[in-house]
Parts: C-alpha cells; structure tokens; sequence
C-alpha cells in the first residue's frame, strides 16, 4: 500500500484524529541522506510528524517547517511539508550511532537531545509566517510534538510517531497519528486517550501486524464512533528548481558574489532536502551579478 494520510473525527465532534502510513517516504529520506539507523529513526518521525500537519493547513500554498535543535549528536533536524503532506527534510549529521536502550529499541531521545527547542512554523501565505517554540521534553520527538500543541496552540494532544529499521538498514515500517480534543470535550477524555496510547502496541507494531492507517485509528478510537472524513497520498517531495537555487545565490549579496566571481571558474551548490547538484558558470556568476544592485 502507498503512503498515505487518513483523516477522522468523532461523531460527538470531540476528537478529530490523522494517521499516516509513512514508510515509502522514510526510505527515500534514508536513500538520499544516506543515514544511519538512529539517524533514519529521528528524520523518519519528524517528517512523518510534519506531513500530518501540514495536511491540516487550509491554504493551498501553505507550508510547515518543524526544527528540533536538542544539543544531541545527531544535530539539528529539519522537516517541510506542503498543504498535501508532501515533505522533505534533512538532519545535519546522519552517521550517528549510539547504543541501544536497555529495550534493545534505538535512542531517539538521546540521538536529539533535549536540551534545546522545537519549532513550528506555519506559512499560509498572509502576512508574516507564525512561529511557536516550546522546550524540548524528551527529544523523542512525539511526546515533544504533543507537547508543543498544548503549549502552543492550547490543544489536548496525543501523538504516536514510529520508524521500523530492518536488519540492511532499510525501513521496514513507518507512521504515526495525532488525536486531538476539540474545544468543549469532556475533561476526562484526554486521560482515556492517554490510557490507550500507553496500553496500546507501538505504531510500528500495529502497521508490521499488517495494520493500516485507517485500522490504526479505528483500533484507537474504539467505541467512540470514529468516521473517515478523506484520505490521500504522500510522498517525499523536494521542490528545489535550478531557478529556486539561481536566488538564493544572488541572495548572498553583492561583495560575496563579486568574489565568487573573481576567484572561482564555477560553483556546485548541493540542495540539502534531495542532495542535487547545481553547477552555475563563471558567465552565469557574472550575470547573477549584473542582477545586483551596488549599494
């Protein structure tokens, strides 16, 4: 079965619920930053955590960026996901390896840190993007997320993220859901999710038993009359362009593109979300040049 997003609510009106099956988009993730398990596992939910936000925005042009910045080994981590759910992502050092907890379960929270924030930027196309920040909690990444919509947005949250690795290093699983109360839900109903998250099987385990997204959400709503609104597909997207590139170049300004120009016959720049390569020509340096004012 394709990745893909599956979105509900309760017939109360209480709980609104996503779910995602996200394995494909790991893998191509892992492919192109070439990382290691732990390093695999800590991208793997942050993308997988981004594209079921980000397919909540309305804007048909928005976009989500979540960064988690720990202090851990493994560096910054960074994820990007359209209004579809599409995402890209990268970390900044993704040979990590650290190990094992006493679980024989890799160590997320130690890979990330979690002295450091995590931020959510949201862009829908109006004004200024919004920005929250809340401390990182575990740097196990969905205990930080729900987290972060209780501090930031005042939203009950619980959130399950999980990346299987198989014994080559590939990914054999990976998804994750959000569930969240909606303004006037019961009090209690928040412990009740809790409980089944605790009690529950880990999201990996539920999808390796042959699970899929939408029995995942029907598994954790049980009895309180959950309906499918939509589903769709998602993938690992990069939008990067040799134009995109072109700006960002001139973007570094007149004084440092006039050296580049006087000191190099060409350069490559590497996108950081897919890893292309750019190749631009001393002509083209030239005229990316002529493009920029003198102050």
């Amino acid at each position: 079965m394709k990745d893909h997003i599956v979105r509900g609510i309760t017939k109360d009106g209480y709980i609104k619920a996503a779910a995602i099956q996200s394995t494909d988009l790991v893998e191509e993730a892992r492919r192109i930053h070439r990382t290691l398990p732990l390093a695999t596992a800590a991208l793997g939910r942050t993308l997988t955590a981004a594209s079921m936000m980000g397919d909540e925005l309305k804007a048909d042009n928005g976009s989500i960026t979540i960064q988690i910045r720990g202090g851990g080994p493994l560096g910054a981590v960074t994820a990007v996901s359209d209004s579809e759910g599409n995402v890209r992502g990268y970390l900044q050092n993704p040979a990590v390896e650290l190990p094992l907890k006493s679980n024989g379960k890799l160590d997320v929270g130690a890979g990330v840190g979690k002295d450091g924030l995590l931020t959510v930027i949201k862009d829908i196309g109006e004004r200024e993007p919004f920005t929250g920040k809340v401390e990182l909690l575990s740097g196990e990444i969905a205990e930080d997320i729900a987290y972060y919509y209780y501090a930031s947005e005042q939203i009950p949250t619980v959130c399950a993220l999980g990346v299987l690795v198989d014994k080559d290093q590939s990914v054999k699983q990976a998804g994750g859901y959000i569930i969240q109360l909606m303004p006037g839900a019961p009090d209690g109903l928040v412990s009740i999710l809790e409980y089944r998250v605790k009690e529950s099987p880990s999201i990996t385990q539920m999808m390796e038993s042959g699970m899929s997204a939408d029995d995942v959400l029907e598994y954790m709503l049980d009895g309180m009359g959950y309906e499918e609104l939509y589903r769709h597909e998602v993938s690992y997207e990069c939008k990067c362009s040799r134009s995109k590139v072109e700006r960002a170049i001139i973007s570094i300004g007149r004084e440092e593109l006039k050296r580049i120009y006087e000191e190099e016959e060409s350069i490559k720049v590497t996108c950081q979300f897919c890893d292309k390569e750019y190749t631009f020509s001393k002509e083209e340096i030239g005229n990316m040049l002529l493009q920029t004012p003198e102050i």
